[in-house]
């Protein structure tokens, strides 16, 4: 959490409020936030550029500045807040912006795993650390079934694992995960070099189809995302195994389950998913 639906939610509702602001200021709380340079040299770059444009690749942030592409990746908790008090700073606010007209965009992170990158805009985005490692948008063409086989031949890895790794598909988190593959019906814990072509069409049309939906519904509120002024996701009544163990399958009134993939909790229906 949160995965590519509520970024893409934050990406928009920020679109709508900071585009044009000024930078006064940069306060930063806890410094490990800040990747790559010093924090002194990440605050003084930033002083008196603008945000252009806001721009989603994978689960990151690009939020493009006059002479700069900063990048941001909420992590587990990461939230974005935009208010008109500069001066009031909630608990678990590690990085403030002050703009010239007095308000602020703030980042609160209860586990403090969110990142911030600082790149000059000469760079070519694709090549960094950050995104070099990406497989393609959801909606690519170049995310089909030739590219999954070969991203996926002979390797024994769990397909969950695989799907999580971010190279076969960018933007997929624990939550979509679990319900493409059940929507596919395929066992989360299947080695990804087992599965035929037409399982592989399976898991591009239900991760399209999903994801399509839950951006609709602003993404999924599950403990404590919001993308800002209380703006939470209501994909969580559409979700058919994630969160629902012992509950019914909803296609075939099985238990669902819940166990244990590359280390994160994975609901599944037994009979449903082979």
């Amino acid at each position: 959490m949160p995965e590519l639906p509520e970024v893409e939610t934050v990406k928009k509702t920020l679109k709508s409020q900071i585009i044009g602001q000024k930078i006064k200021d940069v306060l930063v709380h806890h410094e490990k936030m800040i990747k790559d340079i010093p924090v002194a040299i990440f605050k003084k770059q930033l002083l008196g550029q603008h945000f252009i444009d806001i721009e989603r690749r994978g689960k990151y942030l690009i939020f493009q500045l006059d002479d700069y592409f900063l990048l941001s990746h909420l992590r587990m908790e990461g939230k974005f807040f935009y208010n008109e008090d500069e001066f009031a700073r909630p608990k678990h606010t590690h990085v403030e912006f002050l703009f010239e007209n007095g308000t602020t965009l703030k980042y609160e992170d209860v586990r403090k795993f969110g990142t911030f990158h600082l790149y000059e805009k000469n760079i070519d985005l694709k090549t960094t650390n950050s995104l070099a490692i990406l497989g393609p948008e959801p909606w690519d063409k170049s995310f089909n079934v030739d590219a999954v086989a070969k991203q996926l031949h002979w390797k024994k890895m769990p397909i969950k694992s695989m799907l999580l790794s971010q190279k076969v598909v960018a933007g997929l988190g624990n939550i979509y995960v679990d319900e493409v593959l059940f929507a596919s019906g395929i066992h989360p814990n299947r080695p990804s070099g087992e599965l035929s072509r037409e399982e592989m069409e399976k898991i591009i049309y239900h991760t399209r189809k999903i994801l399509e939906k839950a951006i609709e519904f602003k993404g999924t509120t599950i403990r404590s995302f919001t993308s800002n002024h209380g703006i939470n996701g209501e994909f969580q009544q559409f979700l058919q195994v994630h969160t629902k163990k012992d509950d019914p399958c909803p296609s075939c009134c099985d238990t669902i389950l819940k166990i244990k993939v590359g280390g994160r909790g994975t609901y599944f229906c037994p009979v449903c998913q082979t």
